[in-house]
């Protein structure tokens, strides 16, 4: 009798402990779907109890009973950090991260004074057990110390997640309660693969399941590398491209209908390309309280292609992405950031391509190259020389170090000695002075900021583009003060848009500036400027495009065809267009599109998307029209993903 009173009397324990356990996490997952969502629903809230009640018996199983509260306190961490920095990540890029990006946030100190501001208190709720826990702990422990001069673990006290009740528990109903919330995860996966919207997926099936998900996505792609060619989806990728109607059935591309219009145009000239940080559309053209924020754009516009709807195609490696889409015309993959997934491989690009024909090539960027892993970026894009932190002296413009003025001043100087033997060159510019939080040493200021834009990131923004527009103009003085001026191209292109959602409300832009401001077209709508010499008349292009065109516009202009030169181009030529599609996958969900006067973003899928005209910021209610627009990019992101994961690595003798 007296040892069924017993476990009668500590029969109740463990069942609590196990819910305790379940509910713990099942709170933080729910706590990370309204900082990722800001909402409920009854179908997430019921995936996200199925996974915590899954891995508690996953755990309650895999772990002997003596280890048990030694592993709970490192898994609960690990957790609540994973949830802690997906939640700080999703704050900045609206998006929500896989296990792969969460695994090379070890990019984060260089941009520490970015992401400090976008760690909200609440964030810290993920730690909330663990202090208090911790804090029991330390009671116990100074109890303890005073009461015998040492320290016996107490079980109870120390259990965070996973006590004993597996022991105490049959194992049997565990196993089961296990097999169960897999059956139903994988229901959830399985449905949730058909959306091709990431924020709607996990919203759907829960953030754990959606790096398993991932997983899952990640395996299929190595089956495909075992089964396929690069060659194989090039073919493919010209049959598919060769369906989208790019051009007016019978219009001949050019009067003389033998080449393209414009072909040559630049043909052997130097090619120097300057990336700007940050940098929308909307400050061009526009005085601020009656200064120009870009008179030097401005200028340059007048004799320049000047592309006014292009917008940002970057993925998770933001600049160092648009650094890849632009020498490539290549898809930036959902999953990871380009220069850290692809800088072992021989990816075709201008550099390389050009480099092949004669051309002398650099690349000129202040941050150390390892950052955003550059140093294998550059050689995998086939640039020759890349010119990082080391070769410049520091004038300590902001935390990433030197200026765009110095940076354009050792540019210069190379520029020199890379043409001493009359060799053409192509050089690429990365700016950095316009990145956020956008503060700029009173000491290089421009331009003054009225009061009602003191204080305000929309304030410092239009300062930091100021002086990025002073920088550009020294660059263009220095290209005319050694001759070069009239035999080089000059192309200018953002990498991607500036003003935060959280800092600057649509509206209050709009108010602030007198213009029309649109939460998605004006954040992501970056400008690119095509200055030819010969053409001093300029031309405003209306066909919208992206950074994935660049390459085969300067082609063009090159004179360079890259169907004979065998080149796989996801991008078009913009100067011989008619009508463009273009995909673009983070900052916005896989399956949103910019062409026909409109941008679209889906929902779980086309029918509840939603569609906004370019031109008027309004929305656009019949979507059918747009249908295969939205089919026809799927596949051709799809097929850019393929081409790149089965792109060659370098080894001995490549370069």
């Amino acid at each position: 009798m007296k040892l069924i009173s017993a476990h009668s009397k500590t029969s109740h324990r463990p069942d609590r402990i196990f819910l305790v356990s379940v509910c713990l996490l099942f709170v933080k997952l729910l706590l990370l779907r309204w900082f990722f969502f800001a909402e409920y629903e009854l179908g997430g809230i019921f995936i996200d109890l199925l996974t915590a009640i899954g891995l508690t018996c996953l755990l309650e199983l895999l772990v002997p009973r003596r280890w048990r509260t030694a592993v709970a306190w490192p898994v609960n961490l690990l957790l609540s950090v994973m949830f802690f920095s997906a939640a700080v990540y999703q704050s900045y890029f609206g998006s929500v991260p896989t296990y792969i990006v969460l695994g090379s946030l070890g990019q984060v100190p260089e941009v520490g004074n970015v992401l400090g501001g976008l760690i909200k208190p609440a964030y810290f709720i993920f730690f909330a057990d663990l202090l208090i826990k911790g804090g029991r702990l330390a009671l116990v422990a100074v109890r303890k110390r005073r009461s015998r001069g040492n320290l016996s673990f107490n079980k109870e006290s120390g259990l965070i997640f996973w006590n004993e009740a597996a022991t105490r528990m049959s194992r049997i109903v565990v196993a089961l309660m296990l097999v169960v919330c897999l059956l139903l995860s994988g229901v959830w996966i399985n449905r949730g693969s058909a959306i091709s919207n990431e924020i709607i997926r996990a919203e759907n099936i829960g953030f754990l399941n959606y790096q398993v998900s991932t997983a899952i996505e990640k395996r299929k792609e190595r089956d495909l590398i075992a089964a396929t060619s690069p060659q194989e989806i090039a073919e493919q990728v010209k049959e598919l491209q060769a369906s989208f109607p790019y051009n007016d059935q019978g219009k001949k591309s050019s009067p003389a209908g033998d080449s393209p219009a414009y072909f040559g145009s630049a043909k052997g000239m130097n090619i120097v390309v300057v990336q700007m940080e940050s940098f929308q559309t909307f400050p061009i053209g526009y005085n601020l309280d009656g200064t120009e924020v870009t008179p030097n754009l401005n200028a340059l516009i007048e004799q320049s292609f000047y592309f006014r709807h292009i917008f940002q195609q970057i993925g998770q490696g933001n600049t160092s992405d648009s650094e890849f889409i632009s020498n490539t015309s290549i898809y930036p993959t959902a999953q990871i950031a380009m220069s850290t997934g692809y800088g072992d491989r021989v990816i075709p690009s201008s550099p390389r391509l050009l480099g092949d024909k004669g051309y002398k090539t650099a690349t000129f960027q202040i941050n150390n190259a390892s950052f955003w892993n550059r140093n294998q970026l550059y050689p995998a894009l086939g640039f020759q020389s890349y010119y990082d932190k080391p070769s410049y002296k520091n004038d300590h413009f902001n935390n990433f170090g030197a200026s765009d003025e110095e940076m354009y001043r050792v540019g210069l100087e190379k520029i020199d000695e890379m043409s001493a033997d009359g060799s053409p060159f192509y050089v690429q510019f990365v700016t950095t002075s316009s990145h956020a939080p956008f503060d700029v040493p009173k000491e290089f200021a421009q331009i003054h900021i009225p009061e009602r834009l003191q204080g305000t990131q929309l304030g410092r923004y239009m300062n930091a583009q100021h002086y990025t527009d002073y920088a550009l103009g020294k660059l263009i003085d220095g290209l005319k003060q050694k001759g070069l001026w009239d035999n080089t191209m000059l192309v200018v292109y953002g990498d991607h848009g500036g003003l935060s959602t959280t800092e600057n409300d649509p509206d209050w832009v709009s108010s602030m500036l007198d213009i029309s401001y649109e939460a998605n077209i004006s954040r992501l709508n970056v400008p690119l400027i095509v200055r030819v010499p010969g053409f001093n008349d300029g031309k405003v292009v209306e066909l919208a495009g992206g950074q994935m065109d660049i390459v085969p516009t300067l082609m063009n202009l090159l004179g360079i065809s890259l169907e004979k030169e065998g080149y796989l181009a996801f991008g078009r030529d913009l100067l011989n267009t008619d009508r463009n599609v273009i995909g673009i996958r983070y900052y916005l969900p896989t399956g949103s599109f910019v062409g026909d006067g409109i941008l679209f973003i889906p929902g779980k899928g086309f029918e509840d998307g939603k569609a906004v005209s370019l031109k008027t910021h309004e929305p656009i209610a019949d979507l059918e029209p747009y249908r295969d627009d939205y089919e026809y990019i799927l596949k051709l992101m799809k097929s850019s993903d393929d081409y790149v994961n089965l792109l060659p690595k370098r080894g001995p003798g490549l370069q």
